[in-house]
């Protein structure tokens, strides 16, 4: 009787794609199969097309090498955005790390709002973006309105410096950055049509109990709200009114169930034609009035 030793089986992309993905689900992350077709893509150069193409193809030992390092990282919750370096927002791609907080899709309900409630000067619009970060909501309104004149600020010179990055290298040329806290970095000759942030909005008591990749990971000043959430967006609105021109229009990004208190807030500021919009997710997510 003959004995065959068994051939090991290549790691092909097919194998390697099953493997992180049943690794990570073991883990408890959300959408383990993206995670890892994310992170392969980019340890071998290719895109996610490619990996369904080229699937039967096994990957030599220096690919091997590299999707094992990513798969390491996000084995510990570090997000894939941080991991990759880049996160898209409104079909940009935009630079990320641990200095910002990592754009989101529910964000981009408040790009929408500021477009649609500044239509009726569009082509000279001049926009203030609070809590810059990454600068993804200054950037893209200077990139939709090219004549605009769009100013971002942040408390964070760290990030300041991130925004900057990405601006130039979107070619958001209209766009500039400054740091301080609020309206302390704003140095403006004539008042803004549209002011649009997206403060920190989680109560400081939930903090805890967010989803590592945010908790471990995210800058807590881009997160903590305070007791109730609201603590800067307080500041933000009663601030507001002197930077904005006549008819200027205020909108901010809220935490979920926060609308109403928010629209409070506007109104106490003496704003009107108050609006609640909701994300993709049906989320009241970005309340607006004008002044």
């Amino acid at each position: 009787m003959s004995i065959h030793a068994t051939e090991p089986q290549p790691w092909t992309i097919e194998a390697v794609l099953r493997w992180a993905a049943d690794d990570f689900r073991s883990r408890g992350t959300d959408g383990p199969r993206l995670d890892a077709e994310l992170l392969l893509a980019h340890a071998i150069g290719s895109t996610r097309i490619k990996l369904v193409l080229e699937s039967k193809r096994p990957l030599d030992p220096a690919e091997l090498g590299r999707f094992r390092e990513l798969v390491r990282r996000r084995r510990a919750r570090e997000p894939v955005a941080y991991i990759l370096g880049y996160r898209e927002f409104y079909g940009r791609t935009f630079r990320v790390d641990g200095r910002v907080l990592i754009p989101r899709p529910d964000t981009e309900t408040l790009i929408d709002v500021a477009l649609h409630r500044t239509r009726g000067v569009s082509l000279s619009m001049r926009a203030l973006d609070l809590c810059t970060g990454s600068g993804c909501v200054a950037i893209t309104l200077a990139r939709e309105r090219p004549t605009s004149h769009v100013l971002g600020t942040d408390i964070s010179d760290a990030a300041i410096g991130l925004a900057r990055e990405n601006a130039l290298r979107l070619g958001a040329y209209n766009a500039a950055f400054a740091t301080g806290d609020l309206f302390s970095a704003v140095v403006a000759p004539r008042p803004f049509d549209v002011i649009v942030a997206n403060p920190p909005y989680v109560p400081s008591s939930e903090i805890a109990a967010l989803a590592p990749e945010v908790r471990d990971y995210e800058p807590r000043a881009a997160l903590d709200g305070g007791s109730e959430g609201l603590a800067t967006l307080r500041r933000l609105v009663a601030d507001a009114r002197g930077y904005l021109a006549r008819s200027g229009v205020l909108a901010v990004e809220v935490g979920a169930g926060e609308a109403a208190a928010a629209v409070e807030l506007f109104e106490r500021a003496g704003f009107v034609d108050l609006e609640i919009a909701r994300d993709c997710g049906r989320i009241e997510r970005v309340v607006s009035g004008v002044l």
